[in-house]
């Protein structure tokens, strides 16, 4: 049986296409996986992302400065944890925003061992200036599905994230 994709889709009891058992290489396929389509999908979201922006940031880049913005003054750990990099993809995505001069870091009032992220002037500028193209990215990166199966798509995302 094939879902609406295309993908073999064995009912419960039932072996692969083809004949092959689910565990045998013969019936791995990698362009009928999950992970095959999502990254064809953050492939052409990326894309979109550099095509549209006004400014030469990644799509992480990007993340990492709007949700600064969104929570005020942090550290860089709670910045890698709120937009879910690990430690050392989050390391050099602050080094890139703080080198372009979006982002500025200072000592912690409480806390002398730690740095505290905050949104630069020119930081802000990028965001408004960029916001509208943002926006119109997700869009375009949903744009083959209806309105329904978008929020089908990001709950059902949600529930796997």
């Amino acid at each position: 049986m094939r879902d609406d994709l295309g993908v073999v889709m064995p009912e419960d009891g039932e072996e692969e296409a083809g004949g092959e058992e689910r565990g045998s290489a013969d019936a791995y396929r990698v362009d009928q996986q999950i992970g095959y389509f999502l990254r064809q999908a953050n492939q052409r979201h990326v894309a979109l992302f550099g095509e549209r922006m006004e400014e030469r940031l990644t799509t992480t880049q990007w993340a990492a400065l709007t949700k600064l913005h969104e929570l005020g003054p942090t550290s860089q750990n709670q910045l890698g944890r709120v937009t879910a990099m690990d430690v050392a993809t989050i390391k050099g995505v602050v080094d890139r925003l703080i080198a372009r001069g979006y982002v500025a870091s200072a000592p912690d009032p409480t806390d002398g061992r730690r740095l505290v992220l905050s949104v630069s002037e020119v930081g802000q500028a990028a965001i408004r200036r960029n916001l509208s193209a943002a926006m119109d990215v997700s869009d375009a990166t949903l744009s083959p599905l209806t309105s329904g199966e978008r929020q089908m798509l990001i709950e059902l995302l949600k529930k796997i994230c």
